[in-house]
């Protein structure tokens, strides 16, 4: 009733509103259109203007723009805007303690050198910007009706681009044609993501059909496409053409910036996304900024620096009211006036001495402390980089600091989160183990080459360190050098980008195909099975010589050909010739006319052609859009509905089985797989698909070409095969499959092949309800894959499946439709695999082996010492993470696993209630256990106490690490996360020393470290190496990539990046403590020193009726901090080492120092206050007592002051020093000299700076006198004899607790280890550990 009753008005109103919110919807997508189009049409007219051109610009100034904008940037910090409002305050007349331009030096200074150093930053920006921008590329010109040279900046969006090999793409292109006869293309992503296997790329649907070269004037198409984003493994869109026809586009049809052509002499694409709009640049946001703790900690200590400063003038303004108040109305003769020329009451003579000292004090708040914190972290970086150590000779890759402002923070570690695959491991998967058809084959042969390898590769590194070049994975060695002159081409192509870095890893990585180190690839077959591998053939040979029908063929014998086919034709691998690694392989036979529906398509599998077993040269070819994306997006590919293209038979008579089985195929050029040439190369795009394919290999059914419509194979005894490739439907991390759907060429039947993860592929398969041999497969398959997964082994199961030409033909039309669908496509695919893959029949299984990098276990046991609790967190099966986590001493044998698995919410939060209860039992309440007595009373120093506030109430109470293991699947995990229960995993989980996270996805990895980090108030690290560890990368407080295998997408989003995990313990355990240590150490020193000195000045208001004097020259107040006593405390904050680096990593419990913040505290910065007050206090007093009665002017009296300040501050930088070098002492003697060279030349030209105190020759007068060498002596060893005392004798309490805590550690450990193979080097290491804190100086 009341819509009935509306206001017309109000109704139009409304109705505008609802289109306006429409608007952003229908922004969503961009309308590309040809630029041939619109040569001659002004910029307004063509559609393309508002999109981005090509020219890179990722510098941050302009000439006219950088003193402005980098003067507002460095105004951000708030320490600057309060030192140039101290500046200016100077130029008030009433108020000014000094000289304005005096009093502006140290600003424009400070601020000087950081804009300098932006300043270069940007124009070396500049200079690689304009290298790009001025590459040349060829583009089409309508005037010249040919492809003309142009700048890379000069590309447009809507531009027709001629691609050739071995060139970088400039913008992000689709691909419309190419030279190669299948319409595709190949790039090499390395300088992207750091992949060095070859990716396909299509031509567009409906430019398949093109007899001629593609000509950009007969294009009129307009490409309807998604907006510019920066996932690089998703591109939606659709072209449509003039006759109305949609074409979806995929990610297959797009050609990223920045990637290289290889395998095609020339391709034409249109540019869609130009310049910054590129999903490159987008992916290219740089070194992250974030703040460290240390940092956040020292910003509340300036917080308490400024209200001392408040309450030091507030205090002196107070002073100074009340010594003019006394003496009423008879001013002093020394009285200083108004600017109108009046007398100042008491109360404004206050007030405006109250801003004179804000001037006077202002070095309490220490201008140079963040520059010289810059400046240190930068050297820091820069030795971490040179630390030979952290370096990898195999990748030739280095440590990367990605994020310069949080060194200190690795030495602050308290959880380590990391991925098992390629970052524990070597994510090189080597074949070990198989079951078919229920029989299992141990290949002990393999085994024990494999046990071989450590040594090899031991030596092989002994022999590279000496040849200083990397080693050769290749075992084709007879093409080497031909390598070697492709890759020059490539690396000069990757020079180009103007990233030098990035080509030059490239360029290394490409010298070998990924995946096939001779560990990998020489595999040793299993006798019995190969045996059955021949007998199978040669009984298909007798067959086909006899033309019998494969049915005859026995079950077991022909599960175990299936089992090998599916291992060779079920991937995405690319195969390469010997010769030239990155060229493909072509064989291709007959095609056939094409058909255009789906009825032609049905027509071809009448029953007489399906029983008549034709020809594979006769053999029909779906041209299918195949997906290699591991990603959910566009999972699933194959020919759209209006232009599937079908090749048919040409008119020729039906060919009898012994064609199918001919050795050669009609077309085939057997020169390119001639042995003299080498074996043929794989180009995987993961370890698993090059373990499996050359595992078939070495029983002989060998992959030997993959083109978009069929792969060949080539079997013993069978010659060579060609499978037609109808559909791939790609694996994604929710089906954790992938399927192909291929013609089968000695059957014709179409056949799903099928291989996945075994929780996937066991509930698929068929109900064995046909007979007990199924039964028996499916049990013993199941059967062995627990023994795989016992082992360590990751699993595969591999099934197929037949399809009737009715079941086909169904599936087919469902399938067509979900392709060429634009809304929800991706689900409709999905959907519509999975309405295929039932119903499967199981071949066999797979175990592979990733075995464990270098190093691993005793990282894990170094890094654990430390103090670290690690959690592992994996997407692989339960039983393989635990053996993998046992493997490398995650786990332990003699420690108790509390394992959750629950299928509900309900029963999770059963398992978490039964857990805690068990802990509280049997760790915590039970009077009678040993252990638990001791673990209170010996375990003390490892407990935690999470930060106490508002919001962790529930958190406070410390809690100590049990000797347990918790070990939770996936489905748990999500459970456990929920609001409900995620507090009491956290209590579970926290009392476990280590916490084993399986089938975890990676929002999970991510909301498990968040949960951890926001909850506990802990400090955390994650470290992977892998696209799905990138969010538990960036959530973490300090994200660390590993440079492997899976590309560098980890590394690029990480703030550290490291070639290997075992770097991890030295760049923690060494470095880490190190940073941490020296700029802690370094800003308690800063405040103390800014503290002495400025309270100097204040004992000297008592003197002078707290008028805001100083005794101190003001070139001396002003450069004292800016450059006497700045060099030495850089050198210490650059090089001083506490420990060595072999005792930090013999002794990892030190690492403790600095996750409990024992460095700097808050008690430290208030010890350090008072004794700065105190010191200076001596430097004051003494002289005034010594030049009491005297006849000394002020400055006289001054010089000294702050010489000896000088000398104490620096003696003090001294006994905090823990390593001294060369640097330190000469960086001493420099501050010295430095401030009597400038004392002794500003005093000889200065005769009457400030009238009437004049600092002529006063400096020359003080060295003259015996009585100022005596006071350099007395005074500093009197102000640093309490500090001297403390540091080096200890108190006693302080000493006997810094020595009973690994005293009590010790007994603790000797009573949980009583294997003396664990507890005598234990022991051994904390009685070295009590033997060095005894020697150790305490710190206050």
């Amino acid at each position: 009733m009341a819509r009935e009753g509306e206001d017309p008005g109000m109704a139009k109103a409304s109705k505008v509103k609802r289109q306006r919110k429409k608007k952003p919807k229908e922004n969503k997508t961009r309308t590309v259109h040809a630029n041939i189009l619109y040569d001659n049409a002004k910029g307004e007219e063509n559609p393309n203007r508002n999109y981005a051109n090509n020219k890179i610009k990722t510098t941050k100034y302009t000439v006219l723009s950088f003193l402005p904008k980098n003067l507002f940037e460095q105004f951000h910090r708030f320490a600057n805007v309060y030192f140039v409002f101290i500046a200016l305050l100077n130029f008030v007349p009433v108020v000014n303690a000094f000289q304005p331009e005096l009093a502006l030096a140290p600003v424009v200074f400070i601020l000087s050198v950081t804009a300098i150093k932006d300043l270069w930053e940007d124009y070396r920006r500049h200079r690689s910007d304009q290298e790009i921008n001025h590459m040349d590329c060829l583009v089409y010109s309508r005037a010249e009706r040919r492809y003309v040279e142009r700048y890379w900046k000069e590309v447009r969006v809507g531009d027709f681009i001629r691609l050739r090999c071995n060139e970088i793409l400039p913008a992000d292109v689709l691909l419309l044609s190419s030279s190669d006869p299948d319409r595709l293309c190949h790039i090499e992503t390395a300088t992207l993501d750091g992949e060095t296997n070859l990716k396909q790329r299509q031509v567009v649907r409906s430019f398949f059909d093109l007899d001629c070269d593609f000509d950009p004037l007969k294009y009129n198409g307009i490409i309807e496409c998604e907006k510019p984003n920066n996932d690089l493994n998703r591109f939606r869109g659709y072209i449509i053409h003039q006759s109305g026809r949609r074409d979806a586009l995929y990610k297959e049809n797009l050609l990223l910036r920045g990637c290289t052509i290889r395998n095609t002499e020339e391709a034409v694409g249109i540019v869609i996304y130009a310049g910054h709009e590129t999903k490159a640049m987008l992916n290219n946001n740089g070194p992250r900024y974030k703040r460290s703790k240390l940092e956040r900690q020292m910003n509340v200590h300036v917080f308490w620096c400024v209200i001392i400063l408040l309450v030091m003038c507030l205090f002196a303004a107070v002073g100074h009211g009340l010594w003019m108040f006394q003496y009423g109305d008879k001013r002093p003769v020394f009285d200083v006036l108004s600017p109108e020329g009046t007398d100042l009451s008491p109360i404004m003579s206050a007030i405006y001495l109250f801003l004179t000292m804000i001037i006077v004090f202002q070095v309490l708040i220490p201008i140079s402390l963040f520059v010289s914190i810059e400046i240190v972290k930068i050297c820091q970086v820069y030795f971490i980089h040179q630390d030979m150590d952290l370096y990898d000779e195999e990748t030739d890759s280095h440590l990367q600091c990605r994020a310069l402002n949080i060194t200190e923070d690795l030495g602050q570690m308290q959880y380590i989160f990391s991925d098992k695959t390629g970052t524990l491991t070597e994510n090189k998967m080597v074949f070990r183990r198989c079951t078919v058809a229920g029989v299992e084959y141990s290949h002990d042969a393999n085994a024990r080459r494999l046990a071989m390898y450590q040594e090899m590769d031991s030596e092989e590194e002994d022999c590279t360190s000496h040849s200083g070049t990397l080693p050769r994975r290749d075992s084709v060695t007879s093409h080497q050098s031909a390598r070697v002159v492709l890759r020059s081409q490539s690396t000069k192509s990757h020079r180009r980008t103007g990233s030098r870095a990035e080509a030059k890893r490239a360029s290394i990585l490409s010298k070998h195909t990924a995946f096939s180190s001779p560990m990998e690839k020489d595999i040793t077959p299993d006798p019995q099975l190969l045996d059955k591998v021949n007998e199978c053939s040669s009984q298909m040979d007798f067959m086909r010589f006899h033309s019998q029908p494969m049915s005859q063929l026995p079950s077991d014998l022909a599960d175990i050909i299936d089992f090998f086919i599916a291992l060779t034709i079920c991937n995405t691998v690319v195969v390469s010739s010997p010769n030239q690694p990155r060229q493909k392989v072509r064989m291709r036979f007959e095609l056939k006319s094409p058909v255009k529906t789906i009825e032609d398509f049905i027509k071809r599998f009448t029953p007489s052609r399906l029983t008549s077993g034709s020809n594979s040269s006769s053999s029909s070819s779906l041209i299918t859009n195949r997906s290699s994306n591991r990603g959910c997006s566009s999972l699933l590919s194959s020919p759209s509905a209006e232009s599937t293209l079908t090749k048919l038979d040409e008119e020729q008579p039906p060919r009898g089985l012994e064609h199918s089985f001919g050795p050669v195929p009609p077309c085939y050029n057997g020169k390119a797989w001639n042995l003299e040439d080498g074996e043929l190369r794989y180009e995987a795009e993961s370890p698993d698909e090059a373990a499996l394919v050359y595992a078939a290999r070495a029983y002989k059914c060998s992959l030997v070409g993959r083109l978009p419509d069929q792969v060949t194979v080539e079997l013993p005894h069978l010659g060579k095969l060609s499978f037609e490739l109808l559909h791939t439907l790609g694996f994604d991390s929710t089906r954790k499959r992938m399927s192909v759907v291929v013609r089968h060429p000695l059957t014709d039947q179409i056949t799903v092949y099928t291989k996945g993860a075994d929780s996937a592929i066991m509930d698929l398969i068929k109900p064995p309800d046909t007979g007990k041999r199924q039964i028996k497969i499916v049990s013993r398959t199941q059967n062995y894959l627990n023994l795989y997964a016992a082992d360590g082994l990751r699993t595969l199961c591999i099934a197929k499946k037949i399809l009737s030409k009715e079941q086909y033909a169904c599936w087919l039309q469902h399938h067509l439709q979900a392709e060429t669908a634009i809304q929800g496509r991706e689900e409709l695919l999905f959907d519509s695999a999975l309405r295929l893959e039932t119903n499967l029949q199981l071949l066999g299984a797979t175990g592979i082996e990733d075995r464990l990098q270098d190093g691993v276990p005793e990282t894990i046991a170094s890094l654990r010492m430390a103090g670290l609790q690690i959690w592992v967190l994996t997407g692989d099966k339960q039983e393989t993470a635990v053996n993998i986590a046992y493997a490398c001493k995650l786990l332990d044998p003699e420690e108790e696993i509390l394992t959750l698995n629950a299928d509900s919410q309900e029963a999770c939060a059963l398992l978490l209630e039964e857990s805690l209860h068990y802990i509280q039992a049997k760790f915590l309440c039970s009077s009678t256990d040993q252990a638990a007595k001791a673990f209170h009373s010996n375990f003390a120093p490892f407990e935690i106490y999470p930060s106490s506030s508002p919001s962790s109430s529930s958190h406070t109470t410390p809690f100590t690490v049990l000797r347990l293991g918790l070990v939770i699947d996936g489905r748990t995990l999500a459970y456990a996360l929920d609001k409900s229960l995620e507090d009491k995993f956290l209590a579970v989980a926290r009392s476990c020393r280590s916490v084993l996270c399986c089938r975890s996805t990676p929002l999970q990895k991510s909301m498990v470290v968040k949960l951890v980090r926001n909850k506990l108030k802990v400090m955390t690290l994650a470290i992977g190496d892998g696209a799905n560890d990138v969010s538990m990368i960036q959530v973490a407080d300090v994200g660390v990539g590993i440079s492997g295998q899976e590309g560098m997408q980890a590394v690029m989003a990480s703030d550290f990046a490291l070639p290997r995990f075992r770097y991890l313990q030295k760049l923690l355990l060494v470095h880490g403590h190190w940073c941490y240590s020296r700029l802690a150490n370094m800003i308690l020193y800063f405040f103390y020193k800014n503290a002495m000195f400025v309270a100097l000045i204040f004992w000297y208001q008592f003197y002078c009726g707290f008028s805001g004097s100083a005794m101190i020259d003001q070139w001396y107040l002003i450069f004292f901090n800016l450059m006497f006593s700045a060099f030495p405390q850089l050198i210490t904050g650059t090089l001083d080492k506490d420990v060595s680096a072999e005792t930090l990593q013999q002794l990892p419990q030190l690492y403790v120092n600095g996750q409990n913040s024992e460095e700097y505290k808050p008690y430290m910065f208030w010890m350090n206050m008072i004794d700065a007050f105190y010191q200076s206090l001596v430097c004051f007093f003494i002289p005034y007592f010594a030049y009491a009665d005297s006849d000394v002017d002020l400055f006289t009296w001054g010089t000294p002051i702050t010489t000896l300040a000088l000398f104490t501050i620096l003696v003090h930088l001294g006994i905090e020093t823990k390593t001294w070098t060369w640097m330190n002492w000469l960086s001493i003697a420099f501050s010295t000299a430095l401030f009597f060279t400038v004392a002794l030349c500003y005093n000889a030209s200065c005769p009457t700076c400030y009238t009437p105190s004049n600092p002529y020759w006063t400096m020359q007068r003080l060295l003259q006198d015996p009585l100022f060498y005596l006071l350099c002596v007395i005074t500093p060893v009197a102000a640093l004899l309490p500090r001297y005392t403390v540091v080096n004798l200890c108190l006693t309490e302080y000493k006997a607790m810094r020595i009973s805590v690994p005293l009590k550690c010790l007994r603790f450990s000797l009573m949980l280890n009583r294997s003396s193979n664990v507890s005598l080097p234990l022991a051994s290491s904390w009685i070295k550990l009590v033997k060095m804190l005894t020697a150790k100086r305490c710190k206050v």
